[in-house]
């Protein structure tokens, strides 16, 4: 992400019906497996600029981490309840990695080029009974500038997300897609603008605030999905949503030795590379070529 989004970011977080309504499922999410006020620790990896880690901070012990500085920054400066750790997980953890109760890992995997590598890291670095909540886009279909503005390698199905913790001493204790009452709205909108190759908010990215009453309408009809996945969570629904713009899953790290690994051959490669801002032969999403050219011309 450049400087500006991650400014961006930070005007927006505490306000924007997203991030209002994703940290409401979140903490519903954390207090079910880590009891609050009782100085249990939660990691945020891939914090941003804070604005979800600091919502934890009257119940929970948090550290927030992540590789940017300007992110960093912006969080202690807003947020002194918060330690920010300026570096990559778990390495930059050090001894927090082995005492953390909760890792937070949300929106993170798709921003890096071996999400198996990065997840196994995790795993071998946590104690046995630790916990991860883990979120990704979903659906490639949703491909936009925001993604490529945001340097995604992929957005996940649910087969190839839970593909990941398969070999890894991990209890799925629950997934399922989420944002998926405004799921077709938001696809809607984001195949419309794809096709047009602009975006909907600033920096050719999705943030962008509507008026209060929307943002408090749309807050509400998102972060009431919170209930369903509680359900899902406490085995009172056997399904979880089938069909959502994101993923979410609860794991809980098990007694075993774990070897970081990459990702198995079995798995097909990204079909895009942020980086170059092109996508492998044959894998271009209908209209996607005006959206990445509006992407590079923002840069």
């Amino acid at each position: 992400m450049k400087q500006e989004q991650f400014e961006l970011t930070a005007e927006l977080e505490l306000a924007h019906w997203w991030c209002i309504g994703r940290r409401k499922i979140m903490r519903a999410m954390v207090e079910r497996v880590v009891s609050p006020h009782e100085g249990r620790l939660v990691v945020d990896v891939g914090c941003c600029t804070g604005g979800t880690i600091q919502s934890l901070t009257d119940a929970y012990q948090c550290v927030g981490i992540d590789p940017s500085e300007t992110a960093t920054k912006l969080g202690s400066t807003r947020f002194p309840a918060v330690k920010f750790i300026c570096g990559f997980a778990p390495s930059d953890l050090k001894e927090l990695a082995a005492q953390a109760d909760m890792f937070l890992m949300m929106d993170v995997l798709e921003h890096v080029p071996d999400d198996f590598q990065m997840l196994s890291e995790m795993f071998a670095a946590a104690k046995p009974g630790a916990h991860f909540l883990v979120t990704v886009p979903a659906d490639m279909n949703l491909w936009s500038a925001h993604d490529e503005s945001h340097h995604h390698y992929r957005r996940y199905e649910m087969v190839r997300f839970r593909r990941l913790w398969r070999d890894l001493p991990a209890t799925e204790l629950m997934a399922s897609y989420y944002n998926t009452r405004l799921f077709p709205l938001i696809r809607f909108i984001r195949q419309r603008n794809r096709r047009k190759g602009v975006s909907f908010g600033e920096n050719s990215t999705d943030l962008r605030l509507p008026s209060p009453w929307a943002n408090s309408v749309l807050s509400r009809i998102f972060g009431g999905e919170s209930r369903r996945l509680q359900k899902l969570l406490d085995h009172r629904k056997t399904e979880g949503y089938r069909a959502g713009v994101s993923l979410i899953a609860l794991l809980r790290r098990e007694e075993g030795e774990v070897e970081p690994f990459s990702r198995p051959t079995d798995v097909a490669a990204d079909p895009f590379d942020p980086h170059t801002q092109s996508w492998r032969s044959g894998e271009r999403l209908e209209g996607v070529a005006s959206v990445a050219g509006d992407a590079n011309v923002s840069n």
